[in-house]
């Protein structure tokens, strides 16, 4: 794609991040709701089909099947960050941060991930260019995180005290126990202090990247054009943030949706394993069957079998 094209994107991006801002914005420190939620939600994915069919009209070279990859990366993206939001939702918990603040956390976490994921793409994409081979490193590493996340636990991650960047800032920088509302950094007793609201963004920060291991090489899967990978991969991101509160009320139903996550994870490690080694190609629209038939399946079969245990 040309320079000027992916310059359109940033601003886009930059434009649509200024509109999310504003959406749940400082005018009312209000506890989002569901409905609210469910609203946003559905305007970011409205957004990115949008985009998807720019690519589809547009696009300079096989715009359909890169409109394919496009959907196939941002459902697998999309995916796995549902296991991400469930994570957030007991680091709130374990900080006793109030609904009404979380937004704020959320929106500059998402922030630093479009930032950090921009240069890992890029990074990504480089090297291979360069090393084809690393593909099979990929595929391989995919399929273990896929089987790891049949014995994963939601709340591994989320003590800060077993944060290594979190130490390290502590060394540095006070902080304090208690909560400033929306603030991330206060004074006490003429001291500078950080707050629990700005440690929760640090680990935030740092278990997205933990995620971003596994979330973008599955995608570099589908496409190995590194603007499909980036676009589908932001687009996928910046929505986080509204299907986190709609999430955080059905999240109890969802307790084997890692299930199905850890299968995706495998059945793109698979994938990219038969490309590099055996050199069969799975098509995209069978992949993005395979994909959202396994999302939804898992997801249905959470809310029957939760509501069963209740019954």
């Amino acid at each position: 794609m040309p320079l000027w094209a992916w310059i359109m994107f940033y601003v886009l991006v930059f434009i649509m991040l200024i509109i999310d801002l504003k959406s749940f914005g400082k005018n009312g420190q209000h506890e989002v709701s569901v409905s609210e939620a469910l609203k946003m939600t559905a305007v970011w994915i409205g957004v990115s089909l949008v985009f998807c069919l720019g690519i589809y009209l547009f696009y300079p070279e096989a715009s359909h099947e890169k409109a394919m990859e496009f959907l196939a990366g941002y459902l697998i993206e999309k995916s796995l960050s549902m296991d991400n939001l469930f994570v957030f939702l007991m680091l709130f918990a374990f900080f006793g941060i109030e609904r009404k603040y979380q937004h704020e956390v959320l929106f500059w976490g998402i922030f630093g991930a479009l930032i950090l994921r921009s240069i890992f793409i890029f990074a990504g994409t480089a090297m291979i260019d360069r090393f084809e081979w690393i593909l099979g490193l990929f595929g391989i590493f995919l399929i273990y995180t896929g089987i790891k996340m049949f014995g994963h636990q939601g709340d591994e991650n989320v003590d800060p005290a077993k944060n290594i960047f979190v130490k390290i800032f502590k060394k540095f920088f006070p902080v304090t126990d208690k909560m400033h509302e929306d603030k991330f950094f206060t004074v006490e007793n003429g001291k500078r202090m950080a707050t629990p609201l700005f440690i929760a963004l640090i680990v935030i920060e740092t278990t997205d990247v933990a995620f971003a291991v596994d979330s973008i090489p599955a995608v570099f899967s589908v496409s190995r054009d590194p603007f499909i990978v980036l676009t589908s991969n932001i687009f996928a991101i910046l929505g986080l943030r509204a299907l986190y509160f709609a999430l955080a009320a059905v999240a109890k139903y969802f307790t084997y949706l890692k299930y199905g996550l850890g299968i995706i994870l495998s059945f793109v490690g698979i994938k990219m394993l038969l490309e590099v080694f055996a050199d069969i190609e799975v098509p995209t629209p069978l992949s993005l069957a395979i994909i959202f038939g396994v999302l939804v399946l898992s997801m249905g079969l959470s809310v029957i079998l939760s509501r069963k245990k209740r019954a």
